[in-house]
């Protein structure tokens, strides 16, 4: 059974950073491609960010600039850097395969940013 772990989250303030990281437990890690997500109360859940297996990388557009994404395939884990945060990227932040499979949703990690 595959498990994603999530770390990192915490309070911070605006115009702080925090990196977030992913623990995955498969050994098929390095040959799919990952993605970060996150959901804000009343809100979907969206994709942030994700990257191919080599490397090639996505955000969304709120994120675009800020964010960066970034894998570790010899420690199986992918990472988030985020800068520069808004009170708007108070979420749950999440890792999961790109596209997300409902088998691998983790518990997330909960990012707060305080104006």
């Amino acid at each position: 059974q595959v498990q994603l772990v999530e770390s990192g989250g915490g309070l911070v303030q605006a115009g702080g950073s925090r990196r977030l990281s992913c623990l995955v437990s498969t050994s098929i890690f390095s040959i799919i491609r990952m993605g970060w997500y996150r959901q804000a109360p009343g809100k979907q859940r969206e994709l942030v960010a994700g990257i191919s297996v080599g490397g090639r990388t996505n955000y969304a557009d709120s994120v675009q600039g800020r964010f960066t994404i970034s894998r570790d395939n010899a420690k199986n884990t992918v990472y988030l850097q985020m800068n520069n945060l808004k009170p708007d990227d108070t979420a749950v932040y999440y890792c999961n395969t790109d596209p997300w499979s409902r088998d691998y949703w983790g518990q997330g990690t909960q990012v707060t940013v305080s104006s």
